[in-house]
């Protein structure tokens, strides 16, 4: 029996594609950025949205929580904002002479970062135990945050005045990282007629606890060895490209990714595979996230920096050199 079959209310494709189509319903365009939220949720990793303004990132975010259900809270990051602000403090009750804890915004299923690089150093740890161990201490006391919970962050490139840039520790705990471009002047013209008017409202689709389950499935694809030693290639190319034909990039990496690229690599590809309607990972399902799972955990050079390289030019010509394997799966297994 496959992954598909197991759940009940229909198979695990359908109903990703159905929340897919309600989300496209609001969102004019940005097909990548759609998917690539739809996975990271799937795949129990955060993802971080890079564009300038009006671009629907935040729309985006708000519409797929109510396509998935669950709750939601948007945090607007300001260069004032302080820890308490976000994961919650002690509050001292005259009436009764001890303390209180009040748990911040960030418990919730779907947690908005908006323009994530605007908080300061104490703001961006804070949020570190969030994104990596999905919990909160105050006063000695750790308190679980909601199942299933996912950070959906944006940030503006352009900006320079009054922001700060993520540490790399905290960039190595996004899943993705994805740029989302200006709409073409088609999908313009779509926006002015769909947004002129009354705008569409998006219906729930999914449940937590569904969500939950094919949370499971898409841990449960099944990767082939051949694909899994792909995954760790494309890896190591990274920290020693001269080892796989690319001695040209010894110049312009100064640091590879990190082992949380390989198992992104994999949870990301596995949660493709199922919204495609697999229940096994193929190269392609790989090679098609590599380049969000990978450009934003490169370290350059500081000349290439200087030259303006951009890391996802890097990870294409790693995709180029280094082959994939030729996986024959038996569907009939």
């Amino acid at each position: 029996m496959s992954v598909a079959e197991e759940l009940p209310g229909g198979t695990d494709a359908g109903v990703l594609r159905q929340a897919l189509d309600e989300v496209r319903r609001v969102i004019v365009g940005q097909e990548h950025m759609v998917e690539r939220l739809v996975v990271a949720l799937l795949a129990r990793g955060h993802c971080l949205l890079e564009g300038v303004p009006g671009v629907a990132k935040t729309l985006a975010a708000s519409t797929l929580a109510t396509v998935v259900g669950g709750t939601f809270a948007r945090i607007q990051f300001t260069p004032d904002l302080v820890p308490s602000d976000i994961v919650g403090t002690r509050v001292f009750h005259p009436s009764n002479e001890k303390f209180d804890v009040e748990l911040g915004p960030v418990f919730v299923n779907f947690l908005l970062a908006d323009e994530i690089n605007r908080a300061p150093a104490k703001v961006q740890s804070a949020l570190l135990e969030v994104m990596a161990e999905r919990q909160v201490t105050l006063a000695g006391v750790t308190h679980p945050l909601p199942r299933p919970f996912i950070v959906l962050a944006t940030q503006n490139p352009i900006e320079s005045e009054g922001v700060y840039p993520l540490p790399e520790v905290q960039r190595d705990r996004f899943l993705f990282r994805v740029r989302v471009p200006h709409p073409s002047a088609h999908e313009e013209l779509e926006i002015l007629h769909r947004m002129s008017v009354t705008p569409p409202t998006p219906a729930r689709v999914l449940e937590p606890e569904r969500l939950l389950a094919l949370q499971g499935a898409a841990e449960a694809v099944s990767v082939h060895q051949l694909v899994a030693d792909y995954v760790v290639r494309l890896v190591m190319a990274t920290r020693s490209p001269a080892e796989y034909g690319l001695a040209d990039l010894t110049e312009t990496i100064e640091i590879g990714v990190s082992p949380r690229a390989t198992l992104g690599l994999v949870s990301a590809g596995r949660a493709l595979a199922l919204l495609r309607g697999r229940d096994y990972l193929l190269p392609d399902d790989v090679r098609d996230v590599a380049v969000d799972v990978m450009a934003h955990r490169l370290m350059l050079t500081f000349d290439a920096l200087a030259d303006g390289v951009d890391p996802e030019q890097v990870v294409r010509q790693i995709l180029h050199a280094v082959p994939p394997p030729l996986v024959v799966w038996n569907q009939n297994r």
